[in-house]
């Protein structure tokens, strides 16, 4: 690794901690926050999730039809993101609110995808690909900063100073990015012709794709509430913008840490691992509502799902090594679609029983289901046709 290629590494990085540990995640420690000061109801606070996730959909979709200009519309995506963060904190109405987490989750979607086809096809093109974990320790980088800083900065600034402090923060690392991908030329991406080999939709990855969604729908619900559902629980209180800080903290390391594991174990056994702990960490707090549990469920949560993340992406690169924009478009849009319906259906069913056990037991099942996709569509394929990639 030369000092250029990690610094093109590094703000990818870089960009990943914008837009998803800040202008995606940070919504997690402050809804609390704003739920008290402009009494939103649960409910609500779930229509702002979705509004977010319904636009990361629609940027997911979208960035899987990109071709030419990559780097360019990618950075208009960037500046357009950190500008509805600043934008948050400057206004009190719930609609605008809606149409700002939209946006955020517009631009987050094209900066994931795009940035994630790029820094793989790059890293691919100097033989460098098992560098690539190391991208996605800007979620977890990102999650941990917006921990860390929201019950500081909202101390002193209230719930609205904080988005625009985290926007001012955004814009440095954006300039910061710039800088430091000022020579980089990205090429212009190749439609590939379509042919039976060129078929995404089939054979494993369609399992995959499933499975994947279905991790988005389980897995947002604690994203989105667990600080909300653990300061809601007056014994742990204080523990709660702690638990996020510790989600932060085992994200960081986790993707470079799962994708060790897959020189020694499969990828889908080792996907399976991380599924089987996030189920454990989802329905920690249902059992147990003590400050190892909540906190162990943080990190759990923190720990698995960039490794999930990680490890399905690298993965779908490695079945369609040539459709990296694509395969990383089609996850990422199934992933979309489970968490429009995560905080909504969530909702619902706090509603329905009156209890923050409801929402933690539906999102484990989920994603317990997943893990039973994907174990059954892996062994459907290598039945019909056993594969290399295992």
């Amino acid at each position: 690794m030369t000092r250029q290629r990690i610094g093109v590494l590094f703000g990818g990085v870089l960009l990943l901690v914008i837009a998803m540990g800040i202008s995606r995640f940070a919504f997690t420690p402050i809804l609390p926050f704003m739920r008290i000061d402009e009494g939103l109801s649960f409910e609500e606070g779930g229509y702002l999730a979705s509004s977010n996730y319904i636009g990361y959909f629609v940027g997911a979709l979208g960035a899987g039809f990109i071709y030419r200009n990559k780097k360019n519309f990618l950075l208009l995506n960037v500046f357009v993101n950190v500008a509805s963060i600043l934008l948050m904190g400057l206004t009190h109405s719930f609609w605008l609110w809606l149409l700002l987490r939209f946006i955020a989750g517009a631009t987050g979607g094209y900066i994931f995808v795009l940035t994630s086809s790029i820094i793989m096809d790059y890293l691919a093109s100097h033989l460098l690909s098992r560098w690539s974990g190391y991208l996605f320790t800007g979620i977890g980088l990102g999650i941990a900063i917006s921990g860390l800083l929201v019950p500081f900065i909202e101390h002193t600034f209230a719930w609205e100073g904080t988005w625009i402090w985290l926007g001012i923060l955004s814009t440095l690392l954006f300039m910061l990015t710039l800088f430091l991908w000022r020579h980089i030329t990205i090429h212009d991406g190749e439609k590939v012709q379509k042919t039976n080999d060129t078929k995404i939709l089939k054979g494993f990855m369609l399992w995959l794709i499933v499975a994947y969604g279905l991790e988005g729908l389980g897995y947002i619900i604690t994203g989105t509430f667990l600080v909300d559902i653990i300061y809601n629980i007056e014994s742990l209180r204080p523990f709660a913008s702690f638990s996020w800080v510790i989600a932060g903290i085992a994200a960081a390391p986790a993707a470079p840490i799962w994708m060790a594991m897959i020189s020694k174990l499969s990828t889908v056994k080792v996907l399976s691992t991380a599924y089987i702990l996030q189920v454990i960490g989802i329905l920690l707090p249902v059992f147990s509502q003590t400050a190892w549990s909540v906190l162990l469920s943080a990190f759990l949560f923190g720990f698995t799902f960039v490794g999930i993340v990680s490890l399905s992406t690298a993965y779908a690169r490695e079945l369609f090594p040539k459709q990296s924009g694509a395969v990383v478009s089609a996850l990422t849009t199934a992933y979309a679609l489970g968490q429009i319906a995560g905080p909504i259906l969530a909702s619902s069913v706090e509603a329905y029983f009156n209890s923050f056990k409801a929402p933690l037991t539906f999102a484990g099942s989920i994603v317990a289901f997943a893990l039973v996709i994907l174990a059954f569509g892996k062994y459907l394929t290598n039945r019909k046709q056993p594969s290399k990639l295992t």
